[in-house]
């Protein structure tokens, strides 16, 4: 006998949404706000980083908490949750989630679904930050010249062609 429409799979879905929602992860409220959103897509709309992806690796790295534990990238956040994320240079950046964006939105207006408590960086810090990027700038290898300056380095040899 096959099963009626309204059974449930082995899965446990019968395949059929009710239109008023069920209130599950994802769901809206009456106003049009989600109440709820998965980590990685949430820290991709605040522009916290820069694609889904370099959330998503983040997490897998065990760079980010969700209010004190580490966070796998399908984690459903709601407001109010607080998200530690491991910078570089063992600098640690903590948010509190004050909203939900459905879609990316400008940076400015992304700043909104989040409250900053990061402590603003020591003098010891930004001289290190400073330092770091002098090194990095030397340590860089020169490029080859290109087609202008081989030719200006020629004619400062005298081998004009």
């Amino acid at each position: 006998m096959p099963p009626a429409a309204n059974d449930i799979n082995s899965s446990g879905y019968n395949g059929a949404r009710m239109a008023g929602g069920d209130g599950g992860p994802g769901q809206k409220h009456a106003t049009g706000e989600a109440h709820e959103l998965r980590l990685d897509v949430w820290l991709d709309v605040a522009c916290l980083f820069k694609t889904r992806s370099d959330a998503q690796a983040a997490c897998r790295n065990h760079k980010l908490s969700v209010n004190g534990q580490v966070a796998k990238p399908n984690r459903r956040l709601h407001v109010g949750d607080e998200i530690e994320i491991g910078r570089p240079l063992g600098r640690k950046q903590r948010v509190i989630v004050r909203g939900f964006a459905d879609r990316h939105v400008a940076k400015a207006e992304a700043r909104a679904l989040y409250e900053d408590l990061t402590p603003p960086p020591t003098p010891e810090e930004i001289e290190t930050r400073r330092l770091e990027r002098m090194y990095r700038a030397a340590a860089t290898p020169p490029r080859a010249p290109d087609k202008r300056q081989r030719r200006a380095l020629r004619r400062i040899k005298g081998r004009d062609d």
